[in-house]
């Protein structure tokens, strides 16, 4: 692409090292470590599933039978189970539920052990692949029929079959990813619900079977609407590896997955949330699944224009934490946000400055773009006018995917109408203007030119302080979005555990041997 900012190379070098010396002792930390959640995501991807008679899953129910032995890992077990009863993984599954206790279960032959354990990781990696390949011969057989950038809409009814509806007349008015956003506070939920579900508030629970439901209907909105509709959910908060590992398994597209947004705006521990996002990011990454990172909310707790350097920054330690799970770049959608106040002069410049450097700093990346909220008012007819220059400023800047404003934002949850009215917006500005970014450049010294050196500038430095103090101290001290976490309070710290020197899981094992993360 075009590098039109004229950035300095040196300083996104020095950039991507210090985001090196800044992850490599959190990760040195989390390979040590284990949690309920990684182990239940472990169950998962074993094809543990179920609930008992009070709605507990079968995984939960297995890790709460080993609690204080868990540093040998849950695999173990149940797959100890499975080789001792005979049964089928179903089977199995029905008996937990019934309440066999699989920690009472004496441990056999572990060569046995280990011959079933391999059965069912060939088992889960088939299913994943046969679903990576049916994504990829689709969007073959549809080549060139989603918009650039993609256009992203929400559902949010808390109905998964009124969800559906919607969804597919998303899919019908132009929308090329559809996003079920999650109930309130799933994220705080140490367990993920068992079943379709048909009340949520703000959202619908984030399940398996929810997820079945609703690929199966944008399948069926692909081929009539002959582009690929991609599905997106929520893989964070104290489940994300287990919401990761269904997403893999139902073929979800894209998964809004960050490495310290449950620190900072759910207040979940950040060891715990450490071990966990690492997990989740090598399923995504197995499975071909786009994260979409949440840079965005930085912005709607401080300045766009003064902290504008703690997106950049963020931006590039979600990219060195991505690496470290062996993600590719192409599955980054790195996360950031047209938030400035609409009453500053020149804010519209110092956004197509901000779009823009992103952009040239991460080529290969499908940048997420947010819309305005922090200053829509309910002035619709302003609001407008606001994500009509938000959608400028994105197809200028060749985003990757643009989530579409709307312009009932702070009025209510958008309806059908007003999704419709925002991808009429965004389609009429981008295909006006297609061919735009190819056709301008910018004055060098000018406005735009000198905002990103700034922004770029005031990145390095900020990286450069928390390289000195250490990752998790810097967000003790309210370093990114004026927040401040301590590192030994947050919800779920009492599910961190350390593994012990016999730690039993060949998952991880096989997903860093297929990411190349063990060479």
């Amino acid at each position: 692409m075009d590098m039109k900012l004229n950035l300095s190379e040196a300083k996104i070098a020095r950039a991507r090292e210090l985001a090196v010396a800044i992850v490599n002792p959190v990760m040195e930390f989390v390979e040590a470590h284990t949690s309920l959640t990684v182990e239940r995501a472990a169950l998962r991807l074993a094809g543990a599933d179920g609930a008992d008679a009070d709605g507990v899953p079968v995984p939960n129910l297995v890790v709460d039978q080993l609690k204080g032995k868990l540093e040998n890992g849950a695999l173990l077990y149940y797959i100890n189970a499975l080789v001792k009863t005979g049964e089928t993984v179903e089977g199995l599954n029905a008996k937990i539920a019934g309440g066999l206790r699989v920690d009472e279960i004496p441990l056999g032959d572990r060569g046995a052990i280990e011959k079933k354990t391999a059965e069912r990781i060939q088992a889960f990696a088939e299913r994943v692949k046969r679903n990576r390949a049916h994504r990829e011969a689709k969007l073959v057989q549809y080549a060139g029929k989603n918009h650039s950038p993609m256009l992203y809409l929400i559902v949010a009814t808390g109905n998964i079959f009124e969800d559906v509806k919607q969804a597919q007349a998303a899919a019908e008015q132009g929308a090329d990813v559809v996003a079920v956003i999650r109930t309130t506070a799933q994220s705080l939920l140490d367990y993920v619900p068992y079943g379709a579900t048909t009340e949520g508030f703000g959202g619908t629970y984030a399940t398996q079977e929810n997820f079945r439901i609703m690929r199966q209907a944008l399948d069926e909105a692909v081929d009539k609407q002959g582009r690929y509709i991609y599905l997106t959910n929520y893989a964070s908060g104290l489940c994300m590896p287990e919401i990761a590992a269904m997403g893999a398994l139902e073929r979800l597209d894209m998964m809004l997955n960050d490495s310290m947004y449950g620190i900072l705006f759910r207040d979940i521990n950040m060891y715990r949330t450490f071990v966990d996002q690492k997990f989740s990011r090598m399923i995504n990454a197995f499975a071909g699944v786009i994260i979409n990172t949440g840079e965005d909310n930085y912005l709607t707790t401080s300045d766009a224009v003064e902290k504008a350097y703690t997106v950049l920054a963020s931006q590039f330690l979600n990219e060195r934490f991505a690496y470290a799970a062996g993600m590719p770049a192409r599955l980054m959608g790195l996360g950031h946000a047209f938030e400035m106040d609409p009453t500053i002069k020149n804010g519209f410049l110092m956004e197509l400055a901000q779009a823009q450097m992103a952009r040239e700093i991460f080529p290969e990346a499908p940048l997420k773009y947010m819309p305005p909220t922090k200053f829509m008012t309910g002035d619709i007819f302003k609001g407008v006018v606001q994500n009509a220059l938000f959608n400028f400023v994105s197809q200028a800047t060749n985003q990757g995917i643009h989530l579409l404003g709307m312009l009932t934002e702070a009025i209510h949850t958008p309806f059908m109408q007003d999704r419709s009215l925002a991808l009429e917006n965004a389609k009429y500005v981008m295909n006006n203007m297609a061919d735009l970014s190819s056709e301008i450049q910018f004055k060098p010294g000018g406005i735009i030119m000198n905002r990103a050196h700034q922004v770029l500038d005031e990145a390095v430095a900020f990286l450069e302080r928390i390289e000195q103090i250490g990752l998790m101290d810097a967000m003790e001290k309210g370093e990114f979005a004026d927040i401040k976490r301590p590192r030994d309070m947050g919800k779920g710290l009492d599910g961190l555990v350390k593994k012990g020197d016999e730690y039993y899981n060949p998952f991880e094992s096989f997903l860093k041997s297929e990411l190349g993360l063990e060479r």
